[in-house]
């Protein structure tokens, strides 16, 4: 679990961030980085702010420049913590079956 510190500089969500494109994989929104003829793929998973955080998508896109294809799931299903919520409640109704049950599918499904 984070510390407190993690949600006192929350950063501002844009979806147009970025160099990629955001793309349906499975059930995910995902962001998507790097050529797709790569035959090295990396899956970044998001802290609780989501995959529009600028940084995340920032670190796809240096990943993507090093000849990966990255992919950037929006495990949140557009629902990503936001200073008004209180991020216990948050968490609890955020847990990880779905998204792990979904990732799977959506990894299988996209296997070249």
């Amino acid at each position: 679990m984070s510390g407190r510190e993690c949600c006192e500089n929350p950063p501002a969500l844009r979806s147009s961030s970025g160099n990629g494109c955001v793309l349906q994989l499975g059930s995910f929104n995902t962001y998507i980085s790097g050529p797709s003829t790569s035959k090295l793929a990396v899956l970044l998973v998001s802290d609780v702010y989501g995959y529009e955080a600028p940084n995340l998508r920032m670190l796809a896109d240096k990943v993507a420049a090093a000849g990966y294809y990255v992919v950037v799931p929006d495990f949140f299903y557009g629902d990503p913590y936001t200073m008004e919520k209180t991020l216990s409640i948050w968490i609890q109704s955020h847990g990880t079956a779905k998204g792990f049950e979904d990732a799977k599918q959506g990894c299988c499904s996209s296997q070249r």
